[in-house]
Order: C-alpha cells, then sequence, then structure tokens
C-alpha cells in the first residue's frame, strides 16, 4: 500500500503510444518484481490471442468504457479497443506492459495502461461499463481489497466478468513453486460479496477455448462468473 496512491495512479495512464514508466508503478514491489522475472524469462509469454470466454460473454454487449485486470500482453485490451471499447489496461508487470504497448501501437489502437495493483490504483469508482478479469493473480488480504476493488469499478448497468482455471482453487498448496490457493482471490469470494444490487447472469464451469501455446493452455475448463450491477 501507498499514501500517494492517488497520484501515482493517475500518472501511470498514458497512451498506447508509449511506454509505461517504471518510476509511475503503485503497488507492492515485490509483486511488480515477481511478475516483472516471469515475462522477462520469455519472449511472449501468452498465446497473443484474446481469451475465449471474453469474446462469448461481450459479444451482445453494447461498448462503452471497458477495464482490463491483470492484461498481461495487451491481447484482450487490443481486441476491446479495436471493437470500439474505450479501455484503461492495468498491470503489475511493466516488462508485460512495455510489450502490450508495442502491440497496441502495432495494431493502431489506443489504450490507457495502468501501472498498478488492482487494490492500490485509486481507479474512478463505479465508471466502466466492463470490468473484465481474465485469470487474474489477486492477492487475498482480510478486508477483500481485490474483490472490493473489481466490484467497486463497474458502473450501475454495467458487468464484471471474472473468468479462471476451475478446480485450481481446491489444489493443495506447492513448496517447490511457493503456489498456495489460500493467497489468492477465486471467482467464489467475488460472489459471495455480491447482494441485491447485483444480478448473476452467468455462474458456471465450461470447457475451456484453450490457446494452442502460452502458460495456462494446459487448463481444460473455466469457472465463468458474470455478474451486472443494477444500481
Amino acid at each position: 500500500m501507498t499514501d500517494n496512491a492517488t497520484a501515482g495512479a493517475a500518472e501511470s495512464v498514458v497512451p498506447s503510444t508509449h511506454v509505461p514508466s517504471p518510476d509511475a508503478y503503485v503497488g507492492d514491489p515485490a509483486v511488480r518484481a515477481e511478475w516483472d522475472g516471469r515475462y522477462a524469462e520469455r519472449q511472449q509469454l501468452w498465446s497473443g490471442r484474446p481469451n475465449g470466454a471474453l469474446l462469448a460473454e461481450v459479444a451482445g454487449l453494447a461498448p462503452g468504457r471497458a477495464l482490463d485486470v491483470g492484461c498481461g500482453e495487451g491481447a484482450d485490451a487490443i481486441w476491446l479497443a479495436r471493437g470500439g471499447w474505450d479501455v484503461t489496461a492495468l498491470e503489475v508487470s511493466g516488462v508485460a506492459l512495455e510489450r502490450a504497448a508495442g502491440h497496441a501501437r502495432d495494431a493502431g489502437v489506443a489504450v490507457r495502461w495502468v501501472h498498478a495493483a488492482l487494490a492500490d490504483a485509486a481507479l474512478p469508482p463505479a465508471s466502466f461499463d466492463l470490468v473484465s478479469a481474465q485469470y487474474p493473480a489477486l492477492l487475498r488480504t482480510p478486508d477483500a481489497a481485490a474483490e472490493r476493488a473489481l466490484l467497486g469499478a463497474v458502473a450501475p448497468g454495467g458487468v464484471l466478468l471474472l473468468v479462471h482455471h476451475a478446480g485450481m482453487d481446491t489444489h493443495e498448496a506447492h513448496e517447490e513453486s511457493g503456489f498456495d490457493p489460500a493467497d489468492y482471490v477465486w471467482p467464489s469470494m467475488v460472489a459471495a460479496l455480491l447482494d441485491e444490487d447485483w444480478a448473476v447472469e452467468v455462474d458456471e464451469v465450461r470447457p475451456r477455448v484453450a490457446p494452442e501455446s502460452g502458460a495456462g493452455a494446459h487448463h481444460a475448463d473455466d469457472v465463468v462468473l458474470r455478474v451486472r450491477r443494477l444500481r
């Protein structure tokens, strides 16, 4: 957490033709370093194609303001921008954002890049018609900060689309890799916070439209949670 989160997040929103400055990052430096290291290990971490669940669930929505949470190398953000959405894309890794900004520039689309952790980003509340979080690695906290940030970003009438790998939340902690499901936010945790201001439109496990390459391609099923804010 940081005392100047609002100022830092504002500074980290830049045109797609510019590389976001590492100095503008808002969040835990250790998390940024971890993800920068993962991206730096490979020239391309993900498939470069937009996620299948996003394509399926957004197909019937009228374009508006969209927030892409954990945008990675930018495939989802670019696809949304090409579809007429006004896109803000958030990511903790500066390495990933540099690649994403380059891909957006090559595609000729404009995206606002935010170099921040979701809970620290100080995004304008209730202002996005679509909040998309595709397989996000959101750290769990006692105050449910990430879950509340996801819900809090959605405008009245807007949609939160949260997609994750089915069954990962029940895995045993893996000592060698350091992965412990108890450390992360899962769709069920977000669903547990919903009240009468929300309508659940989709809450199901379905076969994943999996890319042929990229990290995570081996996961076969998705948990898809799509909820609409009524007011």
